[in-house]
């Protein structure tokens, strides 16, 4: 029995696709990275310290103010949240008053706690 080169080349494109398949695999994430700041653990986290560092420091704070409270704050974890800057402090706020309609702004935040 003889075998084509079309056989050939099939068993060859299978077998090489198989190992490429292997290889893109092993590289990929298995498990959660220690400094994932991207859960909803590490989100709930950080909204409580922005939360906290408003009450702390009252309702006449603006974004680029509570930014630098926050991060010289002694639970705000620099390493786990090392992707943190106004933008994502932006975002987390909105996403708090999206969660708690009745609140438009920091004061409102303020006046609440």
């Amino acid at each position: 029995m003889e075998i084509e080169t079309s056989h050939l080349m099939m068993i060859f494109f299978i077998l090489l696709f198989a190992i490429s398949f292997w290889k893109i695999y092993a590289f990929l994430p298995n498990k959660q990275l220690e400094d994932d700041d991207t859960t909803k653990e590490a989100q709930e986290e950080l909204q409580n310290i922005i939360i906290k560092v408003i009450k702390k420091n009252g309702p006449d704070i603006d974004s680029k103010k509570l930014f630098n409270l926050i991060i010289a704050d002694e639970k705000f974890d620099k390493e786990k949240f090392w992707r943190f800057n106004e933008n994502r402090l932006n975002r987390e706020l909105s996403s708090y008053f999206l969660q708690n309609p009745h609140l438009k702004n920091i004061e409102d935040i303020y006046k609440e706690s």
